[in-house]
């Protein structure tokens, strides 16, 4: 959806999360106390989730935490999420930065798992090296 470069320590979880009220764009932290990355920090991994749950405020709270330097390193999803990629967008007009947002098959984002490294090429490929190979 957005292209990029990016390397990081995948966060992956199977559930949707709203940036509003469940991301704290000035520290990194997923602060949504019913998710399942509660207490996780994802500013600088690749964030992996199904897609993005809320509104148009999910990119507002996203975009500033581009801004403020604590975004992930790119986002992966199952299918076009325009949330993600609307915030995306907006960062490289204002910011001149963008972050990774990439579209992902069921089939290649059940393959992810926490805790692996992602390199997000310019082209869109994703490589994994697993946490046996790190």
């Amino acid at each position: 959806m957005v292209a990029g470069c990016a390397e990081g320590q995948v966060l992956l979880s199977d559930k949707p999360l709203s940036f509003w009220g469940g991301y704290d764009s000035l520290t990194g932290e997923i602060i949504d106390r019913r998710h399942p990355l509660s207490g996780e920090f994802a500013a600088g991994k690749i964030l992996a989730l199904p897609f993005s749950r809320g509104s148009s405020t999910t990119t507002a709270v996203l975009l500033e935490s581009m801004r403020g330097g604590t975004a992930p390193a790119a986002i992966l999803t199952i299918g076009v999420d325009t949330f993600y990629a609307l915030a995306s967008i907006v960062a490289e007009e204002l910011f001149n930065e963008t972050i990774p947002i990439l579209s992902l098959s069921p089939a290649d984002f059940e393959r992810l798992k926490n805790g692996d490294t992602a390199k997000i090429n310019q082209s869109g490929e994703i490589e994994i090296s697993t946490q046996e190979e790190n």
